[in-house]
Formats: C-alpha cells, structure tokens, sequence
C-alpha cells in the first residue's frame, strides 16, 4: 500500500507538471510557439512572442505547477485528516516528477520547456530561502546583461550551495543540485549561443509570429 502511495504521488505530479501551459495559451491565440522565437514553450519565449499578460499568465501557471505537486499531490495521499505538513520524501518526489513533466511532457512528445518556473515553484515548497538567494542572482545578472538564460544558468549552479548553506540538510541539496544540473542541461542550447555571440537579449518587442 505505501509503494502504491508513492507511484500515484510520482504519476499524478508528473501529470501536474505535464500540462504544457505556453503551448496551451498560444494555441489560443492560433500560434504554435515551438514554430516561433526560441521555439520553447516556457515562459520567457511567451514573453517574446505573445506579450506581457500571456507571458505572466504562463509563468505563474508553471510556477503554481511546482508549487501545487509539492503540497497537494503528497498531502491527499499521506495526510491524516488535516492539511499539515507532509513527509519530506513524498515531497521531494512529487517536485522531482513535476519538473520532469514539464521538461518532458508525454503530451507533446517529452519536448517542453527548461523547467525554470516551475522549479521555482518546487522551491518555494521545499527551501524557500535556498528560492530567495538564486533569485537575487538571476535578478542582478538579469539586469546586468539582460540574458534570461544567464541569470537562469548562475542561478542553477548556486542553487545547491544555497541550500546546504541555509538548511544543512544533504538529501535536500543533493536533490536540488539534481534540480539545478537538469537545468544546466537543458540550457545547453543557450550555452553554444552564448559562446558564439548569437544568443538573443530579453527585450520587450513582441515578435510577429511566422
């Protein structure tokens, strides 16, 4: 029966995640956003190519995506009654799987995004001050050179050194130092831009769709 908790906290949390929100909210609009910009369906993409308000809509989506598998999906499997805090190891299994959903979703064939959002959202579960620290450093290096993925990517790699250093804990900064490499990788694309020169700065300017 506790095996049976676990897959359906693992299978419903990836489900959670799964739910493409950039593709979903483009649709909408007649767009196919893996046809336009960067062509990922994340949040900083909808940005660039569907606006402020649909790219907010998006973010926060992916980002409630994170925070919801990480304190309802392990709460209606292990509670006993009363909506308290739930085992750590559900928990961290239904982040985990909620960020695989949305990095690999079975609905568009494991293409989606680069987990950013919805990690963040995880995070705010798991180790909200670990959230605070790389949100200070993807901000300052937002603003400094106005490259998504670079604050993204230091934020990434601080991100486990954050979290052992508020939380002394080394299963959580294990996992997040997992978090924080899977993002790292599917970040590679944005690397080989950066090391040539061609990635593109954030800016405001709504592209027209192809």
């Amino acid at each position: 029966m506790e095996i049976a908790r676990y897959v359906a906290v693992a299978v419903l949390a990836y489900l959670l995640g799964s739910i493409p929100t950039g593709y979903i909210v483009a649709r909408a609009k007649g767009i196919d956003i893996r046809t336009v910009g960067s062509g990922n369906i994340g949040a900083t993409n909808a940005f660039r190519v569907l606006g402020r308000a649909a790219g907010a809509f998006v973010l926060l989506a992916d980002f409630l995506k994170g925070l919801v598998a990480c304190w309802l999906v392990p709460w209606a499997f292990f509670h006993s009654g009363e909506f308290t805090e739930v085992r750590v190891g559900p928990e961290i299994l239904a982040g985990l799987c909620a960020v695989l959903g949305h990095n690999y979703p079975v609905w568009l064939r494991f293409k989606g995004g680069k987990g950013i959002a919805t990690s963040a959202g995880v995070l705010t579960a798991m180790v909200p001050w670990s959230l605070i620290t790389i949100l200070s450093v993807w901000i300052i290096l937002f603003l400094l050179t106005r490259y998504v993925s670079i604050g993204s990517l230091a934020a990434s790699a601080v991100l486990p050194f954050a979290t052992w250093l508020f939380y002394r804990n080394w299963t959580l900064t294990l996992v997040t130092g997992a978090m924080g490499a899977l993002a790292i990788y599917k970040h590679r694309g944005n690397i080989e831009r950066l090391l040539s020169g061609t990635e593109a700065r954030f800016t405001r300017k709504k592209e027209k769709p192809a």
